[in-house]
């Protein structure tokens, strides 16, 4: 009784009330596409655009098994009434006819079974249904829903990396005016195109200021041994050498502090000033030549397809129903009915002895 009646049991239901179930074979990947644009190539920005295909598929894994698409299967074909269609005669492999979206998602995990390859990304999709026409067809249609989620990632990159590539284009280019009309305010507030300059221009005077105190001096020294000290020549030699020292010694005085401003700012604080304005300039224009290198990369890529969904096995026929598996379940009908035998054989025996 404890073993033969679940057995017969099960074999009768197995042959007389559960209907055959075919079943649909699909696979499918995610592929990227691997050529770069120039402007990614010269910007070094192919591997930092958009997510990975490992990615995308995990999404996909996911997506195969959600309410999303057993709503959107169910726009197009009534799958209550074509799972429900052995009610009540086959209970345990039909779906109830009353079943809300949630009793017709638990029923869609148990007639798609999905295999993930997460090193490959290789997915494996099996759909089973009562005839083999309904089984490829849904075959079908997940392999199409699929695209158009693929297809709806790709749209929502591409909108994401145009706005965010137009944004910090417009940040860069804002940054950009700002340093040169830092720069401009400066060389109009000082007077000064380049202090660099500036200097270098300062030095020349100073240096032709000391070649003509050393040749004053040598024709002064050179008078000096032939004339009197109050020759009118020696008086002007001598005046003329602490003029051009009172000049030589005004110039190098100007160096560490010069009125070039109206708030007396000193020539080195001048320099730094200039400096850090030329460096804000250079680095807003590399920020910008940078977001110029994105925009046309966000451009690029926003008039192709990045990602693919490629099928490597299209949907199959079945010509044979592969389930329900009568033999497999019969020997596991048996199987556990012998071992619930065996457990209640051992519990009596061990009670008997005790007692």
């Amino acid at each position: 009784m404890v073993v033969g009646l679940p057995v017969m049991m099960t074999t009768a239901y197995l042959v007389v009330f559960a209907k055959d179930q075919y079943a649909s074979k699909v696979g499918f990947t995610i592929r990227q596409e691997e050529t770069s644009t120039a402007s990614e190539l010269m910007g070094g920005l192919s591997s930092i655009l958009g997510a990975s295909a490992q990615g995308h598929a995990d999404l996909l894994f996911e997506f195969v098994q959600s309410q999303e698409i057993v709503e959107q299967i169910m726009d197009e074909f009534d799958l209550v009434a074509n799972y429900s269609a052995n009610w009540p005669l086959d209970p345990i492999f039909s779906l109830w006819p009353t079943a809300t979206i949630e009793d017709v998602v638990w029923f869609w995990g148990r007639m798609v079974r999905v295999t993930f390859d997460r090193s490959s990304g290789m997915m494996l999709v099996q759909v089973r249904a009562h005839d083999p026409e309904t089984a490829q067809m849904l075959a079908q249609l997940i392999v199409r829903k699929s695209e158009e989620m693929i297809n709806r990632l790709n749209a929502t990159a591409r909108i994401d990396a145009m706005r965010n590539a137009e944004a910090d284009l417009e940040a860069a280019l804002a940054r950009l005016r700002a340093a040169r009309e830092a720069l401009a305010e400066f060389r109009a507030r000082t007077q000064i195109v380049d202090p660099q300059a500036d200097i270098q221009a300062r030095m020349g005077v100073m240096s032709n200021f000391q070649q003509q105190l050393a040749e004053t001096l040598v024709e002064y020294d050179l008078l000096s041994q032939t004339a009197d000290a109050n020759d009118p020549r020696v008086r002007q030699l001598a005046r003329r050498i602490d003029a051009i020292r009172n000049r030589i010694r005004d110039e190098r005085q100007n160096f560490t502090q010069l009125d070039v401003t109206i708030d007396d700012t000193d020539y080195p604080r001048l320099i730094a000033q200039f400096e850090s304005l030329q460096v804000d300039q250079a680095f807003a224009e590399a920020t910008y030549q940078a977001a110029l290198t994105a925009m046309d990369s966000a451009r690029s890529n926003a008039s192709r397809q990045n990602l693919f969904l490629a099928n490597f096995i299209q949907p199959t026929r079945a010509e044979r129903a592969q389930y329900p598996q009568t033999t497999l379940l019969i020997g596991l009908s048996f199987f556990f009915s012998l071992m619930a035998w065996s457990v209640m054989a051992l519990v009596y025996y061990s009670l008997r002895d005790r007692g």
